[in-house]
Order: structure tokens, then sequence, then C-alpha cells
């Protein structure tokens, strides 16, 4: 199978990563910051490496990087951490359900107040927008770095100047932009940064990072065991202790570890050029044909991604026959009803999404297949039956 669903999980994952994963099951056997003994110490070692690494790569500081479960659970702990009763909030027209969705259970019970800044295809319009719906309780923007659907970029670090001038927070997701391209806590302006380690940074899957500058103090998601202050009832007021309970994700630490190694010797720019490369080979390679929508525009920036559709195909019939064809596209709303809402596709799209370990070859390959289809649906083939 060839995998063009990376903005999923980026896979095939480095050999590094592979043999990072291998190593951590047989040397990391203790529990980080628990105990003293030399396999606890050890282990505890790596995982502040990790820390170091991650916060050196985001310009942000070791004891205020968060190890997490994946970019929801980072958002999750950013929004429910900071709001509170009577607290506004805005978000993009282009959020995952991963910001709508938590959002949404606050603003259902009565705690916040929301508005949906539209994310127009001008930036300049896009911080209008938001300048327009701050009011004097906004306690927080939470806003996407790019689009999981379009890919499309949004302007954060001109939003973060305006959120720090007002004293407002900056919740920033990062998790179609990290490790493709740069990222930086501090010249970014944002006030709290969460990613997958999953996706671009090629840890595997439950892995993902919260840092923030400490200006808005973070209540826990999950009170617990920490190996800190353990004869007190309340949670440590410290980080990264206050919001890591329980034994962390030892072997995805590992995983995201060597994933950061991995970019930092080929660095972002270059895998960006690689991936934007395939979609624009992509993109050209469906060009001449009329019945194939590709969602981009000529005024925004995006990160490697693609969205299409076939014309008298749904996403999931299109993406079915790739499927069977020998390739993984992800088809639908992509967890994200406001984007393709914006994007003006309420039944979804298939998503095009290439890794660093994408060739030429592989996008040419997917692009004759299309071809294929699209002649055999105007030919009044039965594609779908056929392949049964």
């Amino acid at each position: 199978m060839i995998n063009f669903d990376n903005a999923a999980t980026t896979y095939p994952k480095p050999r590094s990563v592979r043999d990072a994963v291998s190593r951590a099951m047989t040397l990391y056997g203790g529990n980080a910051g628990r105990g003293g003994h030399k396999l606890t110490e050890r282990t505890s070692e790596m995982v502040y490496s990790v820390r170091e690494d991650a916060a050196k790569f985001f310009d942000a500081k070791p004891e205020n990087t968060i190890l997490c479960l994946n970019c929801t659970h980072a958002l999750n702990t950013a929004i429910q951490g900071i709001l509170e009763k009577g607290d506004h909030v805005i978000i993009s027209s282009l959020e995952h359900n991963a910001v709508y969705r938590p959002v949404a259970a606050l603003l259902k019970n009565g705690t916040i107040t929301c508005t949906i800044a539209e994310v127009s295809d001008d930036d300049d319009i896009t911080l209008e927008n938001i300048k327009k719906a701050i009011r004097p309780e906004t306690k927080a923007v939470i806003f996407t770095m790019a689009s999981n659907v379009t890919g499309q970029i949004t302007p954060i670090r001109r939003i973060g100047a305006v959120c720090k001038e007002r004293g407002i927070c900056l919740i920033a997701d990062g998790a179609q932009v990290c490790g493709v391209l740069p990222v930086s806590l501090e010249k970014d302006n944002i006030s709290i940064l969460c990613t997958a380690g999953h996706k671009g940074l090629y840890g595997i899957t439950g892995t993902g990072l919260l840092m923030t500058d400490c200006t808005f103090p973070i209540k826990p998601l999950m009170y617990g065991g920490t190996g800190s202050a353990s004869a007190q009832a309340e949670q440590p007021d410290f980080l990264p202790d206050r919001l890591e309970s329980g034994t962390q994700n030892i072997i995805g630490a590992a995983s995201m570890g060597a994933g950061l190694s991995f970019l930092g010797k080929r660095g972002t720019q270059m895998i960006f050029d690689h991936e934007e490369h395939l979609c624009d080979l992509f993109i050209k390679g469906v060009s001449g044909v009329p019945e194939i929508t590709v969602y981009r525009k000529e005024k925004p920036s995006y990160v490697p991604i693609v969205s299409f559709n076939v014309e008298n195909s749904a996403p999931e019939e299109t993406a079915e026959y790739l499927n069977h064809e020998g390739f993984c596209l992800r088809a639908g709303l992509h967890c994200a009803p406001l984007a393709h809402k914006y994007n003006g596709t309420p039944e979804g799209t298939v998503r095009f999404a290439p890794s660093v370990f994408n060739s030429d070859r592989e996008v040419m390959f997917l692009v004759q297949t299309l071809k294929k289809y699209v002649r055999n649906l105007k030919s009044g083939k039965k594609v779908l039956n056929s392949l049964t």
C-alpha cells in the first residue's frame, strides 16, 4: 500500500524511530521520576532529554514542555485548563473537532461564550475578523496554524501579536505545521502550543506535546501521582509535574526524540519543499481532468495537503476505489465539519497528504489511477460493484 494519509499519522516512520522504539523496550523499563534505582534513572534521563530536544526545536523551556497522548489531549488540557466561568473565546472557521468539541461542551454548559472568526483568503481580512470579535471578556483565541482539510496556513504570528498586545491567550493547534514549517513559541507570539508527536514529528501514535510560556496558568485536566510532592493531597504547582499525572508513554517519548533528531538532520525546509513538490505534481497531474475538483486557491499559502473530489463520486467511494488499487487516502469530513462548511464541501473531500518518504513515481501512479477511475465513471461502468 502507498500511504498518502500522512496528515493523520505519518507512515512509514524513519528507521531511526523504529530502532529507538526497539531500544526503549529493552532499556527503559522504569517509571520516569519515580524511584531512585538505575532503571528509573536511565528512563528519567531519556525523558528529560526528549523534553530538552522538543523545547529547543520550538523555542520553549524544557520544564514547560508537557508530554501528552496526542494533540487532542494537549488542546483539551489547554482549553479546559485556562477557561473559567464568564470567559469569551474566539476560534477559527477551520478548527478541527479537537478544538470545536471541547469549546462546544463549555458553551453548552454555560461556562463560556464563543465567536467563530472566519478565515479569509486574505490574511489582513482574517486579522480584522479576529479584532472585530474581541470583547472585554475575551480570554483566549484558539486557532489552527494550518487546516487539516485544505492545508491553508493562517497568519499565526500576526494573530499572536494582536493577542499579546491585548493580554489574550493564544492557543495554537500546530498539528499540521510542526515538523513541516519552522515554529517558535517566542517568535510566533504563541502562549500555548499544542501538537501531535505522531504526525510531522515522526513519533509513534499516542504522543503529543503542550508547550507554554506560562503567561496563563493551566489547571490540570487530570489529577494523580506525579512522583513529586507525594505527601500532599493537592496537585504539584510546578511544571511539568502539574500537568503530567500517571506514567508517561515512555516508548512514545523515545520515538518522538528520535523523530526530532531525524527532523534536525533533514531540516523542515527540505521536508516542506519535497512534500509541496509532490502536491504540485499531483495538482498538475489532475489539472486537465475537469471531473476532478482541487480545493486550492491562488492567494493563501498551504502546507502539503490537497483536498479534492471526483464528479459523480462521493468522497468515500473515491477513497474506496483507491484503497482497492493500493492507495491510502482519507475521505469524509476529517473531523473538521467547520472547515468543510467554510470550504463549501459539506459532504467532505478526499485528502492527499504526502510525507518525506513518498516519491514522484508514487504520485504519478495515483494520478493515472484517478484518471482511469474517471474514465470508468464516464463510461457508466459500475466501478465499485466490480471490485467486490
